[in-house]
């Protein structure tokens, strides 16, 4: 009996270690492959058993998701006691918020089963409609005004926000560009100027809703898949000036942009405290009130109609107000690692030879590591104020949607990647 135990042993432990993902190499793992200059080997980190796609990078967002369904309670559970919402429920905004979660992971499950193929062969049409839904909002009866801002198509159960949309096909058609375009990327009017009208047009018909900050983060998109794209370095700067002096060119043109610009430099003025600094300066309040460890989930004063906006472009206010420095500084660093890992991916799909694949991927890196930097920047008071949400975290039913369907795009390059490396086609 004793002998048989001892037999057992080495095997249940070899299976523990293996269900952790720490199995101890075999003699065949020691043999590397190499793939344009990056080593992969079977081995503690890469066992045999290969998931179908990177699990670690599932279970960060639905760790954000539930976050973002506790916190979007919490900052919306005094709107009902404002008039301007009427007769609403305090979960109101909490399961309008579950809801678009729900239908995200629906989309996302749609979207994983495409293959990276069909959404090269799916480039220019979706370019297209997002191009006609972005037309379609600004006719009057057909986009819905909210705000001032004509930026939603009314869907029945939610309302869909087609800029959301246009991130995700501007980021797909710049990389099946730039694999079209791969043997004439140093010349800047065969290579950079159909992408930059394409832009362009994108760029009009958003500030026409108006939405500035949608326009920025496709920009940066088409501009940072151009860049990993191998376009000219000397033709990067070049656009990168052109874009920098064409949003100057737009805020110095509109008093109502300036007026943004001044009142983030100096919130807390008489001129600025009551007007346009107002959202920056409660912003800066309430993690100011958050000091080191926050004040407690459910405690922030200032989402009691001090600070518009706290479920949406502010949430992180109300997190730094009710888990402070603390809660703040893990939340950066989860965005930090999302990013990096889905850059990884996109390099070890680049590595394999499969370029649109490995440019999509980094692309939805760009998309939520800048839009993240952003909204984050514009609630500590370092940039002004623009209306970006917080990726995965803030209220908004079109942004959730789209946010899933991009990393199930990413998981889908990971599962095709696993897939090659096994010896399999994608």
């Amino acid at each position: 009996m004793t002998g048989a135990t001892s037999k057992l042993r080495p095997s249940l432990w070899r299976r523990l270690l293996a269900w952790v993902g720490a199995a101890p190499a075999r003699d065949a793992d020691v043999l590397p492959v190499r793939v344009g200059g990056t080593e992969y080997r079977r081995t503690a980190a890469t066992p045999a058993h290969v998931l179908g796609f990177d699990q670690a990078l599932l279970w960060a967002v639905v760790l954000l998701l539930a976050f973002s369904v506790v916190m979007v309670y919490s900052a919306s559970i005094a709107m009902p006691d404002n008039p301007r919402f009427g007769n609403i429920a305090p979960t109101h905004f909490v399961v309008r918020h579950a809801l678009a979660i729900g239908v995200g992971f629906v989309g996302a499950l749609f979207a994983f089963q495409v293959s990276m193929q069909t959404w090269e062969r799916m480039a220019p049409a979706l370019f297209l409609v997002s191009i006609a839904l972005l037309i379609a909002v600004l006719i009057p009866h057909v986009g819905t005004m909210v705000n001032g801002a004509r930026r939603w198509l009314s869907l029945g159960v939610m309302n869909f926000q087609p800029s959301e949309l246009a991130k995700f096909a501007v980021l797909i058609y710049a990389a099946d560009y730039m694999v079209r375009k791969m043997d004439v990327k140093e010349r800047f009017f065969r290579a950079v100027v159909p992408m930059a009208t394409a832009v362009a047009v994108v760029g009009v018909l958003l500030l026409a809703e108006p939405d500035m900050g949608a326009f920025l983060v496709v920009a940066v998109i088409a501009m940072g898949i151009l860049f990993l794209g191998g376009v000219n370095a000397r033709m990067f700067f070049l656009i990168s000036g052109i874009l920098v002096a064409a949003f100057g060119l737009m805020i110095a043109s509109s008093p109502w942009r300036r007026e943004r610009v001044f009142a983030y430099l100096d919130p807390f003025s008489q001129e600025h405290a009551l007007g346009k600094g107002y959202q920056l300066s409660h912003s800066l309040i309430a993690f100011g009130r958050g000091e080191i460890f926050g004040v407690g989930l459910g405690a922030s004063v200032e989402k009691l109609h001090w600070l518009p906006e706290a479920h949406t472009d502010f949430l992180l206010a109300v997190i730094g107000e009710e888990f402070g420095l603390v809660g703040v500084l893990v939340l950066i660093v989860l965005f930090l690692w999302l990013t990096r890992r889905i850059m990884h991916i996109g390099r070890q799909a680049i590595a394999l030879d499969r370029v649109f694949s490995g440019l999509v991927a980094q692309g939805v890196a760009i998309w939520v590591g800048f839009q993240a930097f952003i909204n984050m920047g514009v609630n500590l008071g370092a940039l002004p104020t623009k209306g970006l949400t917080l990726p995965f975290m803030s209220y908004g039913g079109s942004a959730i949607l789209m946010n899933l369907v991009a990393i199930a795009v990413v998981l889908r390059v990971d599962y095709e990647n696993k897939l090659l490396m096994r010896g399999g086609r994608a």
